[in-house]
């Protein structure tokens, strides 16, 4: 497990410092999340699902493990909220700190436990949990945040058929499923556009970090951290061993639903209404709080 968490702490660090001290523009690190997001991981996901016998994976007890209870705790949440009267771009960003994922920190703690197998299964698992959120936290948004209530179904429908983690899982598993062998020319490139995923993903993530709290945001910090890096994956962990998922697949299951919040969801609360400060101070705290939790939620 050393091994797993040691070089991950690196890079978050060399990210956060490289952000401070000698490339501060904006435009850069923008530059490096979007070559990440659109190319980079979609490149992973495709190399490693594509190789994966998918047709053998329990594909409704790991569709249930994972959905359900992301969708109980935005209801749980959106519950207490309502009951609490709770200001709305708080809660929503509660929501978001909750049940949003970082895939990035997930793919290196992957790679580095269980190789390519790892990487493939946990990429299989994103393919249920990503598009999952993303309806999830726009509908909260919509409802409860403090931007302009124009979401309609078809601009969700538009958000999860233009994500490219979800396309491009969607493609590996087209692919394994017909057992279609990439050529030769088409698998080299795309492991070649695959291999700076993971260290500019998670050099991106620690340059990003932001280690303000105000004392206003603590309660809200420490419920969207217990959730996301406690009571999920021991919920999840649970529902998993319960439905007969085991192996790599089972580890996956597990280390998908203890990682962190993600950036991503910063940028979201802006576009939407949601509350950014806090959900500026729920990503850091995660994400350091994450070194720890998920060595110790993954070998239980």
């Amino acid at each position: 497990m050393t091994s797993a968490i040691v070089p991950v702490v690196i890079l978050l660090v060399l990210g956060f410092v490289i952000r401070q001290r000698f490339v501060q523009d904006p435009g850069f690190w923008r530059g490096l999340e979007w070559l990440n997001y659109h190319v980079f991981t979609p490149s992973l996901f495709i190399s490693s699902i594509a190789v994966t016998e998918v047709r053998t994976m329990p594909v409704w007890p790991l569709f249930l493990t994972l959905a359900a209870p992301l969708v109980a705790t935005a209801l749980m949440l959106v519950g207490l909220g309502r009951l609490l009267r709770s200001d709305g771009p708080r809660l929503t960003s509660v929501v978001q700190g909750s049940i949003r994922i970082n895939t990035y920190i997930g793919l290196v703690f992957a790679s580095a436990l269980h190789g390519a197998e790892g990487v493939a299964t946990f990429a299989l698992c994103s393919a249920v949990v990503v598009p999952t959120v993303n309806v999830l936290c726009i509908v909260v948004l919509a409802r409860y945040g403090a931007g302009e209530k124009t979401v309609t179904p078809g601009h969700i429908v538009r958000e999860l058929a233009t994500n490219p983690l979800i396309l491009s899982c969607l493609i590996g598993l087209s692919l394994s499923v017909a057992g279609f062998s990439l050529p030769d020319l088409v698998g080299e490139t795309l492991g070649l556009l695959a291999s700076p995923a993971l260290v500019t993903g998670t050099l991106a993530v620690g340059a990003g970090l932001t280690l303000r709290l105000r004392l206003q945001d603590v309660a809200d910090v420490g419920l969207s951290s217990t959730l996301r890096l406690v009571a999920l994956p021991l919920v999840v962990g649970s529902l998993a061993a319960a439905t007969g998922i085991q192996g790599t697949l089972l580890a996956s299951v597990i280390l998908i639903s203890s990682v962190p919040t993600a950036p991503s969801a910063y940028i979201l609360a802006g576009r939407m209404g949601g509350d950014t400060t806090l959900m500026a101070s729920i990503t850091g705290v995660q994400t350091l709080l994450a070194v720890v939790t998920m060595p110790l939620v993954t070998v239980m």
